[in-house]
């Protein structure tokens, strides 16, 4: 074990976090090598710096003329140095603001700084480098995003315990989740991910399942086991029904027991419409740690940002924080929402005027880009029919989810689509018999 990555076990031994270390996570540190002295290098190296692998003339890095062209409001240093490891700290503290406005239950001296990472799925990835080994249980909503079986089954060796958040009901089946929690509680630790708006479903909890939900955990976390509560927050704020708890859970989870790690992985990318802008932001909390455990966690995140990634985009960081001191920004985020509030609208009222399709249930949904049904014909075939025959994209999920994202799909289209999907599965129903 290097020196390095021991002294910072050390600092977090008995902690939530070092009980809930995969053993990759345990060999995580930040090396005191490059990166490490060209920061020290830069505030001090006022002659010449010579520790960065870059070019530079006359103190600014060189840039080709089309890039600088296509950027023109970034300077160099904006658009093509690199970003230190952990992020732009004016990007990083600016995050932080964010996330306190939104959740004003949130206290700013007991969260961890975000740290910048080059995509959201790229800090779940970081997350199940550091806090899943092989044979470790996640539970997760089913259906869930596909891209959780590659990052925690595939990479590393997980199983997901895959829990109906959404049977038959008109919101979170709590007994379901109950269940799956207070199985996992008997082993010691409970693994969980929450993705609120939930992608496919498109549903956040409301303001009593929010309420449930965190008594469960903190049930758990009573009884003696960790918890490692992880919320993807990719879709937060695009909330469309007034009886939707505003707050992220994280802000709720973040400081109920010292048995409980939360991490928040968020960003900019669906909550900005900046999808290719590739960024994110993982944040700690628990109710156990001190700013000195949370740098000593952030330095083992950085070694693995460092070990796989190396570091952000850094134009992306800067587009970001101009994008958010842009006065323009707020009216547009306005518009773009109404534009989805209106899509979501006309598709509930669509579903709730055709409801007991023999064929079709919709799954609860109430926020994000999309919604989902449970069919009761094989969704790949029905995907196919609607592409092959009709022109429409929607994409199938196993046997029996198929989701839509009204998101992308224009107003005046939305009924002619949804009567269409309805349509289809009635035909493919009936050609069965």
């Amino acid at each position: 074990m290097n020196p390095l990555a021991d002294e910072l076990n050390t600092i977090l031994k008995g902690t939530i976090a070092g009980r809930l270390f995969s053993n990759l996570g345990r060999r995580f540190y930040f090396p005191k090598g490059i990166i490490a002295q060209s920061t020290e290098a830069k505030k001090s190296a006022t002659f010449a710096n010579g520790t960065i692998g870059m070019a530079y003339s006359k103190g600014k890095p060189l840039i080709l003329s089309a890039i600088a062209d296509n950027m023109a409001t970034l300077t160099p240093e904006e658009s093509v140095a690199y970003a230190p490891t952990a992020g732009v700290e004016k990007a990083r503290t600016g995050w932080r603001d964010r996330i306190l406005e939104k959740n004003p239950s949130l206290d700013p001296a007991k969260i961890s700084l975000p740290v910048v990472v080059p995509g959201l799925t790229s800090g779940l990835c970081c997350v199940a480098d550091m806090f899943i080994s092989k044979g470790s249980s996640l539970i997760t909503s089913d259906p869930c995003w596909d891209n959780y079986s590659l990052i925690f089954e595939v990479r590393r060796g997980a199983e997901l315990l895959s829990v109906p958040f959404f049977n038959t009901g008109p919101g979170l089946d709590m007994e379901e989740i109950a269940t799956a929690v207070r199985h996992q509680a008997k082993s010691g630790t409970v693994r969980i991910l929450f993705n609120f708006p939930n992608n496919p479903a498109g549903y956040s909890p409301t303001t009593s399942e929010v309420e449930a939900l965190v008594s469960l955990i903190q049930e758990a976390a009573e009884g003696g086991a960790d918890v490692l509560v992880i919320c993807d927050d990719a879709y937060f704020g695009l909330f469309y029904e007034d009886s939707i708890s505003r707050e992220s859970l994280f802000t709720r989870f973040a400081h109920i027991h010292d048995r409980v790690l939360a991490i928040k992985i968020d960003g900019p990318i669906k909550e900005d419409y900046v999808w290719g802008l590739r960024m994110g932001f993982l944040t700690f909390a628990s109710k156990g740690l001190t700013q000195t455990h949370y740098d000593a966690l952030i330095k083992k995140l950085m070694g693995a940002i460092r070990s796989s990634v190396s570091c952000a985009n850094t134009s992306a960081q800067y587009l970001m924080l101009k994008a958010m001191e842009d006065p323009r920004t707020p009216g547009e985020k306005d518009k773009y929402r109404t534009m989805l509030q209106r899509r979501y609208n006309l598709v509930k009222d669509f579903v709730n005027s055709h409801q007991n399709h023999p064929v079709l249930r919709p799954l609860p949904f109430n926020s994000g880009y999309f919604m989902s049904f449970h069919s009761e014909v094989d969704t790949e075939v029905l995907r196919q029919e609607l592409l092959s025959k009709h022109g429409i994209g929607v994409i199938s999920l196993g046997e029996h989810y198929l989701r839509v994202a009204f998101s992308s799909i224009d107003e005046d289209k939305i009924t002619a689509v949804y009567q269409q999907i309805y349509d289809t599965a009635t035909q493919l129903s009936e050609a069965d018999f």
